[in-house]
């Protein structure tokens, strides 16, 4: 039991030492020790309150990009809308010239057949006339070759010019 009791005079400078060496820590160390504590707990709230804030920059970032990207998109369908608006116009436009330039070109063509039809219907009776001419003048010299068959016309247009 010896070994569990310490004898006073162990004690006494066990103590002497601990009080000596706890004001000289006290006196040059303590403060120190507390101040950098301090500032290490600040520097702690510090890096907190920083991150927080970061935190909060980043969630405002992200809703910012959010909405960045439904205007984006938004955009995109309304350039797609206009797009496809402009490519049926530009349709509807080919669309229309070329029925106005078909149209045009069978109004010409129309135009010309009828031309050429005048020109061949006035061609054919052209040439029916002078088949009739030439017809009839065969028929008046063979009639007139004979004496009488003169007489006989030169009476016809007497009558004729008694008549108008």
């Amino acid at each position: 039991m010896d070994l569990l009791t310490p004898e006073l005079g162990l004690f006494f400078w066990t103590l002497i030492a601990f009080l000596a060496v706890f004001f000289i820590l006290r006196k040059f160390a303590w403060q120190p020790i507390l101040s950098s504590l301090g500032d290490r707990e600040k520097g702690i709230a510090d890096s907190i309150a920083t991150a927080e804030r970061v935190k909060s920059e980043m969630s405002q970032l992200q809703s910012e990009n959010e909405k960045l990207l439904v205007q984006a998109r938004e955009e995109r369908t309304l350039m797609l809308r206009e797009a496809k608006e402009m490519k049926d116009r530009i349709i509807g436009e080919a669309k229309e010239q070329a029925k106005t330039e078909a149209n045009k070109i069978i109004i010409d063509a129309q135009q010309q057949i009828i031309q050429q039809k005048n020109a061949a219907l006035t061609e054919v009776k052209n040439e029916i006339g002078l088949l009739a001419v030439s017809v009839a003048e065969k028929i008046i010299r063979k009639q007139l070759s004979a004496a009488e068959g003169q007489e006989t016309y030169m009476k016809m247009l007497a009558e004729d010019i008694k008549l108008n």
